[in-house]
């Protein structure tokens, strides 16, 4: 077999990686095992469902914003994707740990990892979180695809108690056992270099990890204002969240419309804002804008339209719309004229 890297199902390559193999099933079989057993988040109108974690990836997804907006505009799709991604991540993860199918699963790891990384690796509020476990669940697939499993492992199982298809040429791509040898050098070196270069572009590409300055669109709240328009008796508005910690929204606590001198005309206060009537919004997404306790709140790739009142003469004198976070920082845009 000198044209085979590994030679025979035992090779040592599989039992090097048993540790990494253990830790990635863990890591896949756990997202079930807590989102579905432990507690369950595939309820759309509970608390913590996970339909509303994938809307905060939305705002500065790569690639996938399209797919991703579809599906929080449509729950009925969205909750078979979340039950459909929950069920793989469940088998993948399983398969993994028993040692079954091992180099199918290693590419469920790759895809997986990939959607983390362009859906959400610009997320992590402390650390380069969801950027650095979509990485390394990519490089952590194809290393797994590349040593396949040893000892341990039910593939190995199957091979020793000789089951026909163990014998078969696919076997050895889905499950484990010798790879030819011939172009591998060449194929993961140009692997590792496409991964290595998908690394540092996704590194800079969200938090600017290569050169110039760094920048973290996780720590701090951002709204953007659009869509400004007056009526007889209204303003009407579109806010769209999309910036700031995924674990906990934006809270309004002031609405204030400014004159030409900058001078406050009207102004809707904390109070006002937790009692604000559902009539007066209207949401885009699965994540919601709504009325808290003590403010508006605001969570992450929420979009809604936002109706407030005005008299015919504020309608003449407003100029400027300013709105102010709990924390102090204010977004303002100026109001059309007709």
């Amino acid at each position: 077999m000198k044209n085979n890297i590994l030679e025979g199902a035992a090779h040592p390559a599989g039992l090097i990686t048993l540790s990494l193999r253990w830790v990635i099933g863990w890591t896949y079989f756990s997202a079930f095992w807590r989102r579905l057993v432990l507690e369950n988040k595939l309820t759309p109108d509970e608390a913590g469902y996970i339909g509303e974690k994938f809307n905060h990836f939305l705002p500065n997804a790569l690639g996938i914003k399209p797919l991703i907006e579809y599906l929080v505009t449509h729950p009925d799709a969205l909750y078979i994707a979340m039950v459909a991604f929950t069920l793989v991540e469940a088998v993948v993860g399983l398969f993994l740990l028993l040692g079954l199918f091992t180099r199918l699963m290693s590419i469920g790891v790759f895809l997986l990892a990939l959607g983390i990384l362009l859906g959400s690796g610009w997320l992590g509020t402390t650390c380069l979180d969801e950027w650095q476990i979509g990485v390394l669940g990519i490089a952590g697939g194809l290393t797994l695809f590349l040593s396949g499993s040893s000892a341990y492992s039910l593939d190995h199982y199957l091979i020793r108690k000789k089951i026909p298809f163990t014998t078969r040429k696919w076997f050895h791509y889905l499950g484990t056992g010798n790879l030819p040898a011939k172009y591998l050098q060449s194929v993961v070196v140009t692997l590792s270099v496409l991964l290595f270069g998908l690394t540092l572009y996704t590194n800079q590409y969200f938090h600017g990890g290569v050169y110039g300055p760094l920048h973290n669109k996780s720590v701090k709240p951002k709204v953007e204002i659009t869509n400004l328009k007056t009526s007889p008796n209204s303003l009407t508005f579109q806010l769209y969240r999309t910036e700031g910690a995924d674990v906990y929204g934006s809270f309004l606590i002031g609405i204030e419309i400014l004159n030409s001198k900058k001078e406050t005309v009207q102004t809707i206060n904390q109070e006002a804002l937790s009692k604000f009537h559902a009539t007066q919004i209207q949401n885009h997404y699965i994540a919601k804008i709504k009325p808290g306790k003590h403010s508006l709140i605001l969570p992450l790739g929420a979009k809604a339209d936002i109706t407030i009142p005005l008299s015919q003469k504020l309608e003449k004198e407003a100029h400027t719309l300013k709105l102010t976070d709990i924390s102090g920082i204010t977004w303002t845009a100026k109001i059309p004229r007709d």
